[in-house]
């Protein structure tokens, strides 16, 4: 049960869906009287109304929907793990190859910006292939171009396949959006992008965590042999459970598009014979542009390239400083990235409650009325948590404070991190339903675009101004992004109203 439910059931309170808003009634009016369907004990009328099609993903069990979305998660997990293994891989692939570390580090930077890039065409392609075909062939694509980095025998082979990888590897982590929109009703948004942010945000730790111990006694090519392992094991689930999620309820059941094999589905050639009833080829390639157009996205977009992409540069700085501060060796290093994946743990079990609670506090305040804006007072609190985890991370790197103290403080940032990551999601999807695939495209794209370019920047910068003072400016940008959420939040609904729904052909 929904804890906003558990309150206002306290006090005899409805929560009716109307035109996108919740409003509460009192009885003696119900959802029932108005036909309209509510959960199991009937607190929540449920958005959207599922058919009465079995083969609705809304009315797919509990336990599919969630083996569903975890088989995404991990999807979208395989994608930075990936990238964020190359940090590790460069230090030591010049035994292999005669190029210094900053030639090398090219094949990261472009896998950086495929994994942008590549998600617009993913929610393009599914708008018109279906959901579940682009996941497998583009899981295929990954699988493949992960063996070819393994196996690399020159440089420039090694950084095609690393660049084409960030492009095929993106699909859940761009398109996860799509399959949760799908799959779960508008109250239950917030925790499952909460799951799946999570594994996306743990994933740049994870990834050089696993790549330190496995250089410390083997060569780099196993890094990306375990890749390709991994890619492996997220196809075998795929081919096993994964099916179509995607279904237009505005077709009437008995012209719905018959659902006869599973592995068609898979390959798409189902999906290709009722084409005709969602996008056309055109309509497909041009949700993403006209997405962007919307100013909410491009707000977001913005404020995830200024925070977000701290997260990698992070990485780098906080690597480079552990051996010349701490003297830490391949081991120690590695290991402490177990902090962020602490921090992230428990972001994810603060973000199960706190969206909840935080819609309380918005419909308390707003009559009852929940609107997209309310996802994002959340921000509000992490914030002031990463700026302090930055500025403290500085000070603590340059004065060689105890390293224990270095871990609680870059905790700090990341634990923010994972809740606005999940608020802006949430906001979007909220504000543009009909664009769930777009618009995280979109947010994706300013993640690596962020990535992609304090990659270049981050260790000469701590380097030439010293930690206390590149990460003080960088935690003050951080701040200054926060005020596109203070216009968001203040003026979101005027916003979406002058720049007009997307109008899609499909959901």
């Amino acid at each position: 049960m929904s804890d906003i439910s558990e309150k206002f059931s306290r006090d005899d309170v409805r929560m009716v869906n109307l035109g996108g808003q919740f409003v509460n009634t009192r009885e003696p009016y119900s959802p029932a009287e108005a036909g309209l369907k509510t959960t199991h004990h009937g607190q929540i009328v449920l958005d959207p109304q599922p058919s009465n099609d079995p083969n609705d993903p809304l009315n797919w069990s509990v336990f599919k929907k969630h083996l569903f979305l975890f088989i995404i998660a991990i999807t979208a997990f395989l994608s930075d793990y990936g990238s964020s293994t190359g940090a590790i891989t460069n230090l030591v692939q010049p035994k292999t190859w005669p190029y210094p570390e900053t030639v090398i580090n090219h094949a990261l930077v472009g896998n950086l910006f495929m994994l942008g890039a590549g998600g617009i065409f993913v929610v393009a392609f599914s708008a018109y292939f279906g959901r579940l075909p682009v996941l497998f062939w583009f899981s295929v694509l990954a699988f493949v171009t992960a063996a070819w980095s393994a196996g690399a025998r020159s440089l420039e082979s090694f950084e095609a396949a690393r660049i084409l990888h960030g492009f095929f590897a993106t699909v859940s982590q761009s398109g996860g959006l799509m399959f949760i929109k799908d799959m779960f009703f508008f109250h239950e948004h917030p925790r499952k992008i909460n799951i799946w942010s999570s594994f996306i945000v743990i994933s740049p730790y994870l990834g050089p965590f696993v790549a330190s111990f496995v250089t410390w006694k083997t060569t780099w090519r196993w890094c990306y042999w375990i890749l390709t392992i991994l890619w492996g094991i997220a196809l075998l689930l795929i081919l096993s459970f994964m099916d179509e999620t995607y279904y237009d309820r505005k077709i009437p059941r008995d012209q719905q598009p018959q659902r006869k094999s599973r592995l068609l589905r898979i390959i798409g050639l189902e999906q290709w014979q009722s084409r005709h009833q969602r996008n056309t080829f055109w309509q497909a390639m041009s949700r993403p542009a006209i997405a962007i157009t919307k100013i909410p996205v491009v707000l977001v977009s913005l404020y995830y390239v200024f925070t977000f992409g701290w997260v990698i540069g992070l990485n780098a700085a906080t690597g480079l400083f552990l051996k010349t501060v701490y003297h830490f060796g391949s081991v120690g290093s590695a290991l402490y990235f177990l902090a962020p994946m602490v921090a992230t743990g428990l972001g994810e079990i603060t973000g199960h409650f706190i969206f909840d609670w935080a819609a309380l506090i918005y419909m308390k305040r707003h009559n009852g009325r929940l609107d997209p804006e309310a996802r994002l007072l959340p921000v509000w609190f992490a914030t002031p948590i990463m700026v302090l985890g930055m500025v403290l991370l500085g000070f603590s790197l340059q004065n060689a404070w105890h390293y224990m103290v270095t871990a609680v403080v870059w905790g700090l940032f990341v634990y923010g991190i994972i809740i606005c990551t999940t608020a802006i999601n949430s906001y979007l999807l909220d504000a543009y339903p009909e664009a769930s695939g777009e618009v995280a495209a979109w947010i994706n794209f300013g993640r690596t675009l962020g990535g992609f370019i304090i990659t270049y920047e981050e260790v000469p910068w701590t380097e030439s101004m010293g930690t206390k003072n590149a990460l003080g400016i960088q935690a003050s940008i951080v701040a200054a992004a926060f005020f596109l959420i203070v216009i968001l939040q203040f003026y979101g609904q005027r916003l979406r109203k002058f720049s007009g729904r997307v109008h899609f052909a499909t959901d």
